[in-house]
């Protein structure tokens, strides 16, 4: 029988889940609740291991064209500065760069292959409810219609209606801090190929990745990220800025029977490490093969573990950047000087930005 699957989200999870299941011969469905492509997502930084998954499908190719390739790594704490070329990596991948492009843009692409695959995204269409049988499931659309598909797959977000409705816990915590984010033309910033971090007092920090040549991006663990960049910037035009809040969360299996959940669905943490977007392309490309090999039950316990290791080393990163208390912050400073005379730590530094 002809598999059937049902493709519940259409952010970067989902469209990559979709992509993959058509180019191995899988019927695939893409529905979204939104009316269109959001402007609003936070995910700007695609890492080499995702340009590599993306590549068969000739997304990368597109992808490249769009986005801003950072080749180096700023940090900056107090009056210390770090400046490490992602070149010194001896990894043979032949992406040695974070590709910057704001998710919109790269939802728009992976529409585009999609599209060129025979599959349209169904925007504005809501999954209201499912049966989950022996053979497959059944799903009702809030358009009317009714159908019976081989999986459903999740890939719906933080908010998983399909995570909610199987049942499945989304354990974890919700972090007591507010963070906030900022889209910005400006002047003068001085650093259009480099991802910026500042490490701010009393536990802060702030991120600033270059779009294009005069558009920024910022995220801090602060209530303001334009208040919370160290030194005056001119800017010319807002494009957008808000708070949000960060969740720690995984669940404990990503299939229940016949649904299976991706992305933030199955797992979300801090921007701490920027892998949300990368991680959740990584559970979609692995799935994909999953449902066309017929070894579905090997996803989970696959992507699992992945999805566990990311969240400890994000949150390992996030308590040290952010600590307050004055010794780490001493030593953190001490060691960013030390890898700044040390090729070694500068290799090993690059290493965990880009491949960990």
């Amino acid at each position: 029988m002809e598999q059937e699957v049902l493709v519940v989200g259409a952010g970067p999870t989902g469209l990559t889940t979709a992509i993959e299941l058509a180019r191995q011969g899988v019927k695939t469905s893409i529905i979204d609740k939104r009316p269109d492509i959001s402007a609003l997502a936070r995910a700007v930084g695609i890492t080499p291991a995702s340009l590599e998954l993306l590549r068969p499908s000739g997304a990368a190719k597109m992808l490249l064209q769009q986005g801003v390739q950072l080749n180096s790594i700023r940090i900056h704490s107090g009056s210390s500065s770090l400046a490490i070329p992602f070149s010194s990596s001896k990894n043979t991948s032949p992406y040695k760069f974070i590709l910057a492009l704001p998710q919109e843009q790269t939802e728009a692409v992976l529409s585009q292959v999609l599209a060129q695959l025979g599959i349209t995204v169904r925007y504005d269409t809501s999954l209201t409810s499912f049966k989950d049988t022996h053979d497959g499931v059944i799903a009702t659309c809030d358009n009317g219609t009714t159908e019976h598909y081989r999986y459903l797959i999740g890939a719906d977000g933080v908010h998983s209606t399909a995570r909610e409705a199987v049942g499945l816990a989304f354990n974890g915590i919700d972090l007591d801090e507010k963070w906030s984010i900022a889209d910005v033309s400006v002047n003068d910033w001085p650093h259009h190929n480099a991802f910026d971090l500042t490490l701010l007092k009393n536990g802060g920090m702030a991120a600033a990745v270059p779009l294009n040549e005069s558009r920024i991006r910022i995220v801090a663990n602060r209530a303001n990220a334009l208040e919370s960049l160290p030194k005056e910037i001119q800017v010319n035009e807002i494009y957008r800025q808000g708070t949000f809040d960060i969740s720690v969360r995984q669940v404990n299996t990503y299939k229940k029977g016949n649904i299976l959940l991706a992305g933030d669905a199955a797992h979300c943490h801090s921007p701490v490490g920027g892998r949300g977007m990368n991680l959740g392309i990584a559970d979609a490309v692995c799935l994909a093969r999953c449902i066309a090999s017929d070894n579905v039950t090997a996803y989970s316990t696959q992507r699992h573990p992945a999805g566990s290791a990311t969240i400890a080393s994000s949150e390992r990163a996030r308590k040290l950047l952010s600590s307050k208390q004055p010794l780490i912050r001493g030593s953190l400073n001490s060691t960013l000087k030390l890898t700044g005379k040390c090729s070694l730590l500068q290799r090993r530094l690059v290493d965990q930005f880009l491949y960990a």
